[in-house]
Parts: structure tokens; sequence; C-alpha cells
């Protein structure tokens, strides 16, 4: 959202304040129902249902438990000027070898705390006990250092992201694990153990949550005019990252703003994890160990670490599927097998769908358009009938033998701005036998499959741009 710059900053702020209030008002003493009534108007009084059964127990004990959704908080942040000498993408973005690469000649980049095997000789277990250990040093080291800092008090951080013409802003905030074990905070993957359990050791090894959960709020226009109000000016913090993207902070300081909004967040029904769902669950395994250690809810182990985006200005890309084999059967066998179900045109240039129907093949130096029919499409619920279903119901599986692609070696996945360019280069590069571009997920159906508890399979979205590591860390100990 754009402002003009003559008006200001106070004034921004109180405009907000009025929308928020009105927000309040309506949402909280008039109980406001998300479903229309007559004239496409929302029907108030009663109570608020959510849309599935499966969430009217977290609703009511986090009301019970009176916990904030989120809340502000001292960071573990980078010394001023210190910023770009630090950040870094997440862990689970770049291999050992990109770390690596990355960290050479940057003692303080943040993946020497990330990915700390990096420290150690190439072919190093990356989950042995010295290499946790050594996160927790490096950490520590540069706060021994002074590169990083921390906030003498709780504050919240606001957050902006720009890459390229691609431009959101959010809140940073630690956000409550009772919401997040509620439901009120909805996930949308299964999740790994033993993922979580990497980052249950590496939370445990530094002492706090170093890699946000990425996140989306729902519609609250007057959120967002207080989020741009309060980051006009010059930014606490501003870097570069390796793609180019820009990350710059702004704190909130001000006990007031702080209240405004924790209880516009609190108004809102739910938040929506984006991405990190492996670290939420090893948050909350993390707070139940330190609850059966005897802390209340009000300690800092019983949070962690989020960035709140608004959903509209989120941005999901494609995330396609490259597979080693065509399951014994040749190309043009396996283009006559497809066509049992699909429409196959061949065409000149890479495929970019823009339907969930619709899909690129990459097979043998050519690139083939395949429609399904859209009648098959739409059978099923709204988890069947996203594009990586389809593609799995009617091409993985039962042409591939694919089913289950979290293990299995014979696919990968390819996200991101890497397109349809890398997908050429695997499958010509002889290494690959083919791949499918797919269609972008729609925000819409990622919250709406969240809301009635479903998840969606693996790999099904790729947000981009990346939130930064090393910018806001969350601290388990006062």
């Amino acid at each position: 959202m754009y402002h003009d710059r003559r008006r200001t900053r106070p004034a921004l702020v109180s405009e907000a304040r009025f929308a928020l209030r009105v927000t309040s008002l309506l949402g909280r003493d008039a109980r406001i129902r998300f479903s229309p009534g007559a004239g496409g108007k929302p029907r108030t009084g009663g109570a608020f249902q959510p849309r599935s059964g499966a969430y009217n127990r977290g609703f009511s004990g986090l009301a019970f438990m009176n916990v904030s959704l989120i809340g502000p908080f001292p960071a573990l942040r980078p010394a001023p000027g210190q910023a770009g000498e630090i950040i870094a993408p997440p862990y689970d973005v770049v291999s050992a070898e990109e770390a690596r690469t990355l960290a050479t000649g940057r003692p303080w980049s943040f993946l020497h705390v990330s990915r700390p095997e990096i420290d150690f000789p190439p072919g190093t277990d990356p989950h042995a006990e010295d290499v946790y250990a050594r996160a927790g040093e490096n950490l520590s080291g540069m706060i021994t250092a002074g590169v990083l800092i921390r906030d003498t008090r709780p504050c919240y951080y606001i957050y902006r992201i720009r890459l390229g013409d691609h431009v959101q802003t959010g809140l940073v905030g630690a956000a409550a694990v009772a919401a997040y074990d509620n439901g009120r905070i909805r996930r949308h993957e299964f999740t790994r153990p033993d993922k979580e359990d990497d980052r249950v050791r590496h939370i445990e090894a530094v002492g706090g949550h170093t890699g946000p959960v990425l996140a989306a709020y729902p519609q609250a226009a007057a959120v967002d005019v207080l989020l741009a109000a309060l980051s006009v000016g010059t930014p606490t913090e501003v870097a570069t990252g390796p793609d180019g993207s820009e990350h710059a902070l702004w704190v909130v300081r001000d006990v007031a703003h702080q209240a405004e909004l924790t209880g516009a967040f609190d108004a809102m029904q739910a938040l929506y994890i984006a991405d990190g769902h492996h670290r939420s669950a090893a948050a909350s395994r993390v707070a139940a160990n330190w609850r059966a250690r005897g802390c209340g809810p009000e300690h800092s182990s019983q949070r962690f670490l989020l960035v709140a985006f608004p959903h509209r200005q989120m941005r999901i890309l494609p995330y396609h599927r490259v597979v080693a084999d065509l399951h014994g059967r040749t190309p043009a066998a396996f283009l006559d097998t497809l066509r049992s179900a699909f429409t196959v045109t061949p065409e000149s240039s890479a495929v970019a769908p823009t339907t969930s129907t619709e899909f690129g093949l990459r097979l043998a130096g050519a690139w083939y358009r395949l429609r399904l029919d859209p009648g098959i499409g739409a059978r099923g619920n709204r988890v069947a009938r996203l594009g990586v279903s389809l593609l799995a119901t009617h091409v993985l599986e039962p042409l591939l033998g694919i089913t289950d692609p979290r293990r299995d070696p014979r696919i990968d996945f390819v996200g991101g701005s890497r397109g349809t360019g890398e997908l050429e280069r695997r499958v010509d590069s002889g290494k690959w036998a083919a791949a499918f571009s797919l269609a972008p997920t729609p925000m819409a159906d990622l919250m709406a499959v969240a809301d009635t508890g479903e998840v969606m399979p693996p790999k099904s979205t790729w947000f981009e741009p990346k939130l930064a590591d090393g910018l806001v860390s969350l601290m388990l100990r006062d």
C-alpha cells in the first residue's frame, strides 16, 4: 500500500487508529460473521463459528487462556551497520555447498549459525552433536563481538521486503505456541519427525528461534495502514540478500502502538503458516519441554518467531516436478499413455500454465501442453482439485509409480524463480527423464484448506521473496 509522503506519520497513525477502533467495535462487540447477508453485507450478531469443527476446541481453549495471538519481544538483531554482513537465506533453501560458498570471507554470516556444518570438513554429518554445539558457539561469538545486540525491552518490528517491483510489508512478533497448538495459527502441510527433530535440536543448541516462520494474515486494511504508517522514514536496518532482495526493519518501541497491533491481531480469525511448518512444530515441542520444567505461559519459550504479511501481498510462485525415469516407457509410449486423460499439444517454447488443469511437459528435447478435462479437474474436495493433486492422481501415481513424493528418490522439485529454464536444463542434461511445469497454487486455496483442517500435498507452494535469517531472533532466556 502506497501513501502520499506529504501526509505525516502522526496523521497516518491517527487514521489507522480510528480504523482499528472501528474494526475492534465491529469484530468484538457486534461479533461480525464472515458470511454474507442480504445485499452481500456481512451479518452481525451471534457468536463467530470457525469453518471447521476441528478448530472449535482451539478457539475456546485460546480464549480461556487469554493469550494474545502475537506479542512484542526483545529481539536479538544486528548492531547498527552490521545487517549486510549478517543476513543470510533461510537454512532450508541452500545446500551445504551453497551455504559454504555464500559464507566464504564472511565470518559474521548467519549461515555459521543456521548451517554450522559449513565450519566442518565437507561430508560432516550435519546432525552430529558437535555441529549443533558449534551453532550455539557461533551465535554466542557474534553476541560477544557486538555484531548482534539485544533490545532491552519488548518491541514489535515492521519488516519490508522488496524484490524487483514486488513489495510486501509485515509484522515480526512473538507468536503464541498455544495458538498454534489449538489451531488458530493454521497449517496446511504434514511434517516429518526427522526434520522436526533437527529444528528442536537447533533451537535448544542456540537457545532461541533464529529462523522465522512466514505467515499470512487475512484481509485487515486497518492493519495494513498502521504498518505503512509506522514504517515511514529511514529504517532501523536495511540490507540486501544474495538474490538482490532488500530487507528493511523498523523498530516499534511505543507501547501504545504495540497495544494497537496486539489488539488488531487478536481480533483476527486466524493466521496461516505459509512457510515454516517444521519450525513451528518444533517450537511446540520445545515449549512443551519448557513447561515440563515449570515454565508458565508468559515465558519466552511459549512463543515462537513469526512474520505475518497481508495475504494479498504475498507471492506464490510455481513449484514444478522433475522425474528420473518414465517407469519403463519410451517417450513416445509415455505421450500415448498421457492422451488417455489429457489433450496433448506440442509447443515451440516453454509452457507456463495458468490453471490447475493445465501442465507443461518437457520431454526428449521438446515442450508439450497437457490439458485435463475441466470436468475431471472439478471433482473431489478442494485439495483434490489442486494442480499438484491432479498431477499426482493422473500422472505420477498411475503412470510413473510415484506414490510417496516425500521419500521417493525418483522425483525432485524445482520452485521459485528458477522456473522452466531450470526444468529444461535438468531434462536436457540427461540426468532427468521429464519435467512438469505447474500453475502456482492460489493463496485463497491455501487458506481454505487450512481452515478445514486438511493438508496439501508436499511441495505445493513456493513463496518468494524469502525471509532473511539473522535479521531478527527470539531468544528463550531472559
